[in-house]
């Protein structure tokens, strides 16, 4: 098979999301032309294939739980929005000092999100809930709000691997004959410029509250809207919920982990905690008579129906995913990294490689499963650091995986957010771009000294 027949999918995606703006019609016609491509140019079966991969994505327990629960996190959006919980505690935050000003909120969400390192998941939508009132408040775009968790969650996930993504990485570095694969991925965390630079833009954002490109026309937009919170009632009837959510999803990943919070079921977790949080959101609505139950159902349907814009994207991503991987698109984009490189051009092929796979694909993981066979035998043969060229890995894989159009984390943060979803990629490549052109640099000049 050719090889521009194999990258035609994801180039399509990006064509057709750049042109018409349009994120579902891209993943659609990137699917079809997957599907059309894996069966020789025959449209209609190619049209039947297309359905049956979006049924195949149900055939799978763990994406029906994290589909099912992307529409019942919009219910307890809903919900405690709707309540008054989230304006009672925007105004005891601000009482506090703790959130008092634009500066304030943003180091908010971001220290939500990086305290909430073990679970992805967890992190997006923790970060969201408690940050949403206050970025309307301070007039800050949504789209600022899906960066900072965006570029926040990713990241730290692998400057601070002790969760699932750290695990991960030990069992793929398992295979190699290294004195102590653990070791190997902590001393790789001082070298992975893409994650450091990336926070450093954040804290830089939040600290300043500059903002640049695209970014700047959705702070122009939301700055001439009118605020729009609901009247203050009870802080509880955010944080109750909000702490059966968060608490619900540690204590059920422990369980189904028999001990181990890293071997945990993450996508059972995130459902029945977000169920768990919505029956005591009802409770206590309920109780204190805030809502009738028709009421509180109907708030519950449109929190569902606000986001089932998001939830289909999340599902055509799934599917895009599976058809790419049986095309090959990533062991093509591989083909980047040559054979005959000057060893300082190592890492800075394998940290772009990966950023291309990342970024075509929308996967982080898979980007690591594919590259550490190929990167860490080039440690070996041009005798460099197993560290340096891990960390030119792991970067590679965080910069697709919070900036990709097909990426869940990145649509998973527009979700959370409520930010539109081409809004929040195109505010956001701009940032990722020039801080992988920076590591990028850094990589040479660390090889050219060091190796």
């Amino acid at each position: 098979m050719s090889s521009f027949l194999t990258l035609l999918p994801p180039l399509l995606a990006i064509a057709i999301a750049l042109w018409k703006r349009e994120v579902i019609l891209a993943l659609l016609v990137s699917l079809f032309s997957a599907e059309l491509i894996l069966l020789n140019g025959q449209p209609a079966s190619a049209f039947t294939a297309v359905m049956e991969r979006i049924v195949a994505v149900f055939a799978d327990a763990g994406n029906t739980r994290i589909l099912i629960f992307s529409l019942l996190i919009g219910a307890l959006i809903a919900l405690v929005r709707d309540s008054g919980g989230v304006s009672a505690l925007v105004m005891w935050l601000e009482k506090k000092g703790w959130a008092d000003s634009a500066r304030k909120s943003s180091w908010l969400c971001i220290v939500v999100s990086v305290v909430l390192f073990i679970e992805s998941t967890l992190s997006i939508f923790t970060s969201a809930l408690v940050s949403i009132g206050l970025f309307d408040k301070y007039k800050m775009s949504r789209a600022r709000l899906a960066y900072f968790i965006d570029s926040t969650c990713p990241p730290v996930k692998t400057l601070l691997p002790l969760n699932a993504w750290g695990a991960l990485l030990l069992g793929l570095l398992a295979p190699f004959a290294l004195p102590n694969s653990a070791e190997t991925l902590v001393r790789s965390i001082p070298l992975n410029f893409y994650s450091w630079i990336t926070l450093a833009f954040v804290a830089y954002t939040a600290y300043s509250g500059r903002v640049f490109g695209s970014m700047q026309e959705s702070e122009s937009r939301v700055a001439a809207q009118p605020g729009s919170l609901v009247s203050a009632t009870k802080k509880r009837f955010f944080v109750l919920p909000m702490f059966t959510l968060v608490a619900g999803m540690i204590a059920i990943m422990w369980l189904t982990g028999n001990g181990n919070i890293l071997d945990g079921n993450s996508s059972k977790a995130v459902l029945w905690s977000v169920m768990l949080a919505i029956l005591v959101a009802y409770i206590l609505l309920r109780s204190h008579r805030i809502r009738k139950h028709a009421e509180l159902v109907k708030i519950s349907f449109q929190g569902m129906a606000d986001l089932l814009t998001m939830v289909t994207l999340v599902l055509l991503a799934i599917a895009l995913g599976a058809a790419l991987k049986e095309l090959g698109t990533a062991q093509v984009i591989t083909s980047i990294v040559g054979d005959f490189l000057p060893v300082w051009l190592v890492a800075p092929m394998i940290f772009i490689s990966g950023c291309f796979i990342s970024f075509a694909t929308g996967t982080s993981w898979g980007t690591f499963a594919i590259m550490m066979p190929i990167a860490m035998p080039f440690a070996f043969a041009f005798d460099m650091p197993p560290e340096f060229v891990l960390s030119a890995v792991i970067g590679g894989g965080v910069f697709g995986d919070h900036c990709s159009g097909i990426s869940d984390t990145a649509i998973l943060s527009s979700l959370a957010s409520g930010c539109d979803h081409y809004e929040h990629v195109n505010t956001q490549l701009p940032y990722a771009l020039v801080a992988a052109g920076l590591s990028i640099g850094l990589y040479i000049i660390t090889g050219l000294i060091f190796l």
